[in-house]
């Protein structure tokens, strides 16, 4: 009788295939699908955003951070502009790629210029120079040139190129004709500065520690196992390390013929016996959110926060809010000649004043008479 290791077998408990979801994970983060021609120059006077397709896969890919931009960019469109769409009759034809309002057009810039930094849409005007349309831009394929004085000139747009179409010509536009928002410019920077970009350390530790957690809690369930096997042979070990692999991944039982496995140990990752993740993961997450000033609390999450703590932590969020409101109205009149309001989800100010009115020494008691 054979007792040779290869002589090993599985069962076939089960013909459903089991994903080994500790394998290695492709580590770049959401790489771009598409490619962009661009003329590879960025200077002080010109400028085009070539990581945008990064920036735009951390938003893609980490939940927290996209939450956090989508939020931000809900409370500052609010509820839509305060008046009627009719009341600025040139509204009514903004309808970007034909599936949008202008209040979409506008969330959709906020939630670009935080991501890239900047955010772009052609201006498209009737034969009198009246506006009839904003039609959104991938920032990726925007390149800004300034004159030598640091004023903007022109804007050239890159074509995307998919995989056999044959290359397509650069448009240039005059700035008159692009409706640019360039958030948190600094200095004598013609481009906005990217909040993804502030946090992306955070991002890749995120990452790599929930891809760390992935392979210990996948321990958990599914330890390493040691083989003591009765056999030095090449050929033989690999193909009972085959075996091994096959019948872990299917959750399956193995036979093996008698007196060639002298012994099998189990190896895992007992409980407690690695550092506590959690507090690194909320700190990740606080600094996340530090970084457009939004409480955790917006995000659904406040546990620990009094009452009147929070009331502040949102008074503090509503500054952050009602700047960017200004910003995107102030660059609305300037730009496209329109005058709009958007108006603020829910102001804590009337609460605010409601409780001092109850006891107008509640800010200054200290926490022992609280």
């Amino acid at each position: 009788m054979s007792q040779k290791i290869s002589s090993a077998d599985t069962t076939n408990f089960s013909a459903k295939d089991y994903a080994n979801t500790a394998a290695a994970q492709d580590v770049t983060i959401y790489p771009s699908s598409y490619s962009v021609t661009a003329a590879q120059q960025t200077t002080q006077n010109e400028y085009q955003n070539t990581n945008f397709s990064i920036q735009n896969g951390a938003y893609q890919e980490v939940s927290e951070l996209a939450g956090m931009i989508d939020r931000k960019a809900m409370f500052v469109v609010g509820k839509g502009i305060k008046t009627s769409i009719f009341s600025n009759r040139q509204l009514k034809f903004i309808k970007g790629n034909g599936l949008d309002s202008f209040n979409t057009i506008m969330y959709n810039n906020v939630r670009t210029y935080t991501i890239g930094g900047d955010s772009f849409n052609e201006i498209v005007r009737n034969k009198r120079g009246a506006i009839r349309n904003l039609k959104p831009l991938n920032p990726a394929t925007v390149k800004i040139i300034a004159n030598e004085k640091g004023i903007i000139t022109n804007y050239e747009i890159f074509p995307i190129t998919h995989t056999g179409q044959a290359s397509k010509p650069t448009q240039t536009f005059e700035p008159e004709d692009i409706f640019h928002l360039a958030y948190n410019r600094l200095a004598d920077q013609i481009h906005g500065q990217s909040t993804v970009k502030k946090v992306m350390p955070i991002v890749e530790m995120r990452r790599e520690s929930m891809q760390d957690l992935r392979v210990v809690f996948h321990r958990y369930v599914k330890p390493l196992w040691i083989f003591s096997v009765d056999t030095d042979d090449t050929t033989e070990i690999t193909a009972f390390k085959n075996k091994v692999d096959q019948t872990i991944e299917k959750a399956e039982n193995m036979v093996v013929p008698k007196d060639t496995v002298d012994k099998i140990e189990k190896v895992s990752i007992p409980e407690h016996s690695t550092l506590d993740p959690m507090p690194w993961l909320k700190l990740l997450q606080k600094e996340f959110l530090r970084a457009e000033g939004m409480p955790a609390l917006v995000m659904g999450s406040a546990a620990g926060a009094t009452e009147s703590e929070s009331k502040i932590l949102y008074l503090a969020w509503q500054q952050v809010v009602e700047f960017n409101q200004m910003f995107l109205e102030e660059q609305i009149q300037q730009q496209l000649g329109l005058k709009v309001e958007f108006e603020f989800p829910a102001s804590i100010a009337p609460e605010l004043i409601k409780d001092e009115k109850k006891d107008p020494n509640e800010n200054t008691r200290t926490g022992a008479e609280k």
